[in-house]
């Protein structure tokens, strides 16, 4: 284990900190607007379930990173061989087997929530065909994962387990990737029709910088390519990456519920107003064209007098 592994893990853990300072922010501001409802939906219902999921996995992540360091730095100073020989000893601890169950089951709670957002910007089920399959594929890998990173004297970072874990990692970072150019590239294009609407300076609450990076959970795909490069090289620096990357996966999905609650993000009936509200534009927009079209045509038979000219005229009623 290098320095500059251990300098990483140690920024790492601040991160993770400072993030799930954010996450709890989030959470108790979400359940805020649910609980204050005097009436809940089973959608309300579900989100307040599924954020309380999001919060207490993070949390087991979050304190089994914090232990481990705690352990392999404190604890165990003097353990024989250093902290590399720590590290190789008790990598597959079986709590640290737990704190990546635990991201593992954030990435599927995450992921499936972009999944099901693709669907509501673009409602139709072919564009969710692939990353579907790729869901699949995830959990498979996910699981082989588990069972490899957690076998006795294994690493997470070397051996079977790292080759698992890239190709679980990268399947699942595709994933992502896909998902969040849909929803971007969904919102992108509304946006750029919408904008030659009467309405269309009051759009920037849908189509907006910030509704794009909130609703694709850019920040999460980019903290995953960012982790994904570095852990293929075999860098010391993937596993702030990591935790990054991991932290993310809880943050990004609840900066969307708390739109959602907050009545500020996409849904299936406003995607289907702004859409319509779109194609009108575009209609309107090429009648416009086939008009001005008309009224030029209809000025080319007149001469520079003013006048009809007689050869034009003559051409028409022949053809």
């Amino acid at each position: 284990m290098s320095s500059l592994f251990q300098n990483s893990y140690y920024i790492g853990n601040n991160f993770n900190t400072i993030l799930y300072g954010a996450e709890l922010v989030l959470y108790f501001q979400t359940m805020r607007v649910l609980v204050r409802k005097v009436t809940r939906s089973r959608s309300d219902k579900f989100f307040m379930f599924f954020s309380t999921a999001l919060l207490f996995l993070i949390t087991i992540y979050v304190a089994v990173q914090s232990v481990f360091g705690e352990e392999m730095w404190i604890v165990n100073a003097d353990f024989p061989g250093g902290q590399e020989a720590y590290l190789g000893t008790f990598a597959a601890v079986w709590y640290q087997t737990m704190g990546t169950t635990a991201s593992v089951i954030l990435n599927l709670l995450s992921d499936g929530l972009l999944i099901y957002r693709c669907l509501v910007v673009w409602p139709d089920y072919r564009v969710i065909v692939i990353p579907s399959f790729l869901y699949v594929a995830t959990l498979a890998l996910g699981i082989v994962e588990l069972w490899a990173s957690g076998a006795p004297h294994d690493n997470f970072f070397g051996g079977l387990a790292l080759d698992l874990g890239l190709s679980y990692y990268s399947v699942s970072i595709g994933l992502n990737i896909i998902a969040s150019s849909i929803i971007c590239g969904r919102i992108i294009y509304l946006g750029s029709l919408l904008r030659h609407t009467p309405h269309g300076n009051s759009m920037s609450l849908y189509t907006g910088t910030v509704p794009i990076i909130v609703e694709s959970a850019l920040p999460y795909s980019l903290s995953g390519i960012a982790f994904l490069v570095s852990y293929g090289i075999g860098s010391g620096i993937s596993i702030l990456f990591l935790s990054i990357y991991v932290m993310l996966t809880c943050v990004a999905p609840q900066l969307i519920i708390m739109r959602v609650v907050n009545g500020e993000a996409w849904t299936k009936h406003s995607t289907i107003e702004l859409s319509a509200l779109a194609l009108q534009t575009v209609g309107t927009t090429h009648n416009q064209q086939q008009t001005d079209a008309g009224a030029k045509g209809d000025e080319s038979q007149f001469t520079s007098t003013g006048k009809v000219d007689p050869e034009t005229v003559h051409i028409q009623e022949v053809v």
